[in-house]
């Protein structure tokens, strides 16, 4: 076995208690230990990404219980991706955190910056669905703890019900769970590709009730709709360095539905067939068209970037909605695109309101420091607008080649939503950089954070890199998308027989 898949769980975890036992009250120390912590993460992650890429699915059995018994980890081209995507967003994030002093602002946010990453890391790598619902309750104390990080009534109202909200997905997702061991007697991921084939024709109801509560919990950590509801306040009020965090927490959601449909609950499923994407492809579009008019009508820059983010999960879940090794690939490169392009907009949100009176968009105010923060706000418009030459415009080609056998229903959504999005991204950034103020008030005095808009860069950056990159990346991705739709390799790393 390859004892560092379980890495990215268990160093996270051990350095969080570290940092409450011995090094609380010792900020220096903690941000030591927590950039350290987040680099050897970052190295680990390279490693395990190799490793799947060069050897195919790998299984960590804890405890060496075989599957279905024990608890196992599974590594593989997908479970890699999104933790390496994890390990370089949680590096840029906290480097923000520390130059722009928001760590400083509460007591334990780096101990629950780990947690947060014990969470989506476990959740990523997790082969069985109970124990992916136990890191989808580890990551959101986390989260909650992180969103009410700094304090203020309108925060503290909005994690109210951001965790009310996703303790109801937690119900259901128990619920979900309990139907699923009851048809199958099994919750091992690989066990259940494996059985359900074979299923009795009597258990198929009980089966689509199980699929669909599951896709709707993954729904509601996606935020696609009708359950987006809980997104824009709570994005919008979280410290911004939080909610550029969260932007690999809506992939969470993304990233469960699409393990499940390819492996789990594939479309030659006679039990299912082809109900979940019946459901996911008009959810998008909805989705999709409430994130651009949100972006329209935005009165606020962080509201702005919420619903960006919620149009970024609609175009993800379009791609997913597909259901074929090509969309999946498409889905795959937006995914990387949208989490990078989302946290740098709450990133610049953040700076913004860091160097301006107050944050609404329909009252002047200069903004200290016009030039640097307009460039970067310049380069996540374009990014999330989809526009060229950025690696969204490649993202959005992808997906409206996919659906190009559909081109009459799917491209008008697509391209009307990014029209929206371009005119309420270009009505806010003239409000901010260009129309005359006739006030000379800013947040004074001016902050100087190299270190911040340094970080803010380094996704910049991390755009163009993948944009430059978009050949070799898309031929990986190809692959890893014909890996996920024929899952006989990775039910083969569980030590399991794929049913005939």
């Amino acid at each position: 076995m390859n004892h560092w898949i379980i890495a990215p769980v268990v160093l996270p975890a051990f350095v969080a208690a570290l940092m409450v036992l011995t090094l609380r009250g010792h900020l220096a120390l903690q941000r030591i230990a927590s950039l350290a912590a987040i680099i050897a993460l970052n190295a680990i992650a390279v490693a395990l990404l190799w490793s799947a890429t060069m050897h195919g699915p790998e299984a960590y059995f804890l405890g060496d219980w075989p599957a279905p018994f024990g608890i196992s980890l599974v590594l593989d081209r997908l479970s890699a991706m999104m933790v390496a995507l994890l390990a370089v967003l949680a590096l840029i994030t906290t480097l923000y955190a520390i130059g722009s002093g928001w760590d400083a602002k509460g007591a334990h946010f780096h101990p629950l910056l780990q947690f947060l990453l014990m969470g989506v890391g476990g959740a990523f790598l997790t082969g069985d669905a109970f124990n992916l619902f136990v890191f989808f309750e580890v990551l959101l104390i986390a989260s909650y703890g992180l969103m009410i990080h700094g304090g203020g009534d309108r925060r503290t109202r909005a994690g109210i019900q951001y965790i009310a909200f996703n303790l109801v997905g937690s119900s259901l997702f128990l619920f979900a769970l309990a139907l699923l061991y009851g048809v199958a007697g099994t919750l091992n991921m690989a066990d259940l590709a494996a059985k359900l084939p074979g299923l009795p024709a009597g258990d198929a109801a009980l089966l689509r009730v199980a699929a669909v509560m599951l896709i709707l919990v993954f729904a509601i950590k996606g935020a696609l709709v009708p359950l987006q509801f809980w997104l824009p306040g709570t994005y919008a009020n979280a410290p911004g360095v939080v909610a550029a965090l969260f932007a690999i927490m809506t992939k969470v959601g993304a990233y469960a539905t699409l393990r499940f449909v390819t492996l789990v609950f594939p479309t030659d499923l006679p039990a299912t067939g082809t109900l979940i994407p019946a459901f996911l492809l008009p959810a998008a579009l909805v989705t999709l068209a409430i994130g651009a008019l949100g972006i329209l009508g935005a009165t606020t820059l962080p509201r702005l970037a919420a619903f960006a983010a919620i149009a970024s999960m609609g175009t993800a879940f379009l791609a997913i909605a597909h259901m074929t090794p090509r969309g999946t690939s498409a889905a795959l490169y937006y995914i990387l695109h949208s989490t990078l392009a989302t946290a740098l907009i709450f990133l610049v949100a953040d700076l913004v309101s860091r160097r301006r009176a107050h944050l609404r968009l329909d009252a002047p105010a200069p903004v200290a420091q016009n030039g640097l923060i307009a460039a970067l706000y310049l380069a996540s418009a374009v990014a999330l607008a989809g526009m060229p030459p950025l690696s969204g415009f490649i993202g959005k080609l992808l997906i409206l080649d996919a659906w190009r056998d559909q081109a009459f229903a799917i491209w008008p959504a697509v391209l009307v939503s990014s029209f929206l999005m371009l005119l309420g991204l270009s009505r806010a950034g003239s409000l901010l950089f260009w129309k005359p103020s006739e006030s000379e008030a800013v947040a004074d005095p001016a902050p100087q954070e190299p270190l911040a808009v340094t970080a803010a860069f380094a996704l910049f950056a991390a755009l163009i890199a993948l944009t430059l990159a978009a050949g070799p990346v898309t031929g990986w991705l190809d692959g890893t998308a014909a890996s996920l739709h024929d899952p006989a390799a990775y039910i083969g790393a569980n030590r399991l027989e794929v049913a005939p």
